[in-house]
């Protein structure tokens, strides 16, 4: 069942439960992504489609810390547009092994990683010369960090693969077949990335409630002045409902299979992200006008919300754009449209 919460906004408690709340409230958001993106995202496709021997080998590694693993997916050509991937990886005479050539870029994790989940054309053009292929770093395989305004702790990095030769047996699902794969797991990273946006909202949220409790100006606190009380009312109303959207799509991913997750829930977890991403980025902007100045230093009391504001935007670009999943999620309304509904 879903988490029972007991939400205030001085203080957050939570009966936590294993699936709703994997994201806790940490300083920045890009820390947890440095320390568990790859564990989130990268390693749930070895896990569901990878062979029994293949799992054997690396789960283990990854989960006891060993070794690090992220997801490889974005190219500088094809980022939202996954149909569109053009690294590729040719099949020797023999059969036994991959020749990996192409470039990877903004791969969160990829600096420290010793795998990659990748996706690779292995096939014609378009969805269905897609392939999901577990790599691991050594001879053909560099990695230069990119710097963004995110943050370094989340090893934002250019992967290249030149000349890489990865055995078949590494083959995550079927060739030509990644792209259902790589969906599967688009739906649970844009629910992870969901749970992060009303995470960190409620957590500056929270920080904007204290300084305007304490806040003296004209004369009372902030929190005297009906302007600021309004404010605050629009805030936590938008992030109950995408808390409320999260729980209920939670719900429902705990309770569906395999193929009806796949069938019913890629377009309502695409609007999901997109609605909760909005939502963090509007808070974040908020919040930062209700602290004034210290809303805008790196330190202080305001700290907390210059950092979460600082990377909100970044929600509605990771795991595919804000634009592609809503037109995403109305063209699978489209496809399941009965054709004989009529006014």
């Amino acid at each position: 069942t879903c988490a029972q919460h007991t939400h205030t906004y001085t203080h957050t408690p939570h009966n936590q439960n294993a699936h709703t709340h994997k994201h806790t409230h940490t300083r920045t958001c890009s820390l947890s992504d440095g320390l568990a993106c790859g564990l989130i995202i990268g390693l749930p496709p070895v896990i569901k489609f990878g062979s029994k021997e293949l799992q054997k080998r690396i789960v283990p590694q990854c989960l006891s810390g060993e070794k690090r693993i992220c997801l490889a997916i974005t190219e500088p050509q094809a980022g939202s547009d996954v149909a569109n991937v053009q690294c590729r990886a040719v099949k020797s005479p023999c059969g036994k092994y991959y020749t990996v050539t192409g470039t990877k870029k903004w791969i969160t994790n990829g600096c420290q990683s010793d795998y990659f989940s990748c996706a690779v054309r292995t096939g014609k053009k378009g969805l269905k010369g897609v392939s999901l292929l577990l790599i691991e770093r050594g001879e053909g395989v560099t990695t230069k960090k990119i710097p963004t305004g995110y943050s370094s702790c989340a090893g934002t990095s250019l992967v290249i693969f030149e000349n890489v030769r990865v055995p078949v047996a590494n083959l995550l699902g079927p060739e030509n077949g990644g792209f259902k794969c790589i969906m599967h797991n688009f739906n649970h990273e844009r629910w992870y990335i969901s749970v992060v946006c009303c995470s960190c909202a409620r957590r500056s949220l929270e920080e904007a409630v204290k300084w305007c409790e304490q806040r003296r100006a004209f004369g009372g606190r902030l929190m005297k002045q009906p302007v600021i009380r309004a404010r605050l009312a629009e805030l936590i109303a938008q992030l109950e409902a995408s808390q409320a959207f999260l729980e209920h799509v939670t719900y429902q991913m705990q309770n569906l299979n395999y193929e009806d997750q796949n069938r019913i829930l890629g377009g309502p977890i695409g609007l999901l992200k997109m609605q909760a991403a909005k939502m963090n980025q509007f808070v974040q902007d908020e919040c930062v006008q209700l602290m004034g100045g210290r809303g805008l230093t790196q330190n202080g009391m305001g700290q907390v919300v210059w950092r979460y504001r600082s990377a909100s935007q970044f929600n509605g670009i990771l795991g595919g754009s804000n634009e592609v999943l809503s037109d995403f999620a109305v063209r699978m309304l489209d496809r399941a449209y009965p054709r004989t509904s009529k006014l």
